[in-house]
């Protein structure tokens, strides 16, 4: 099965939030960098539905998974 390539910025509106270049990076900035103890749908800047997609997107290693991991590794940079 072909998984479609979602941009960073479809991913931000897929979780509700703003999604231009500077509205990512004010929030990487201000939430970055969450500890390595802490999987990424548990950090503390998600409500309760963006935890539950970042999750599935996650575990399903759903078309979502690689833009996922992206912000993942985005927010695990200080």
């Amino acid at each position: 099965m072909e998984h479609p390539d979602h941009p960073f910025s479809e991913l931000f509106e897929q979780l509700g939030l703003a999604s231009d270049p500077e509205a990512i990076k004010r929030f990487i900035d201000r939430h970055a960098p969450i500890p390595d103890e802490i999987a990424l749908p548990d950090a503390p800047c998600w409500n309760e539905g963006q935890a539950e997609f970042l999750r599935e997107a996650i575990d399903e290693d759903a078309d979502w998974a690689e833009v996922v991991d992206h912000l993942n590794t985005s927010l695990r940079k200080g």
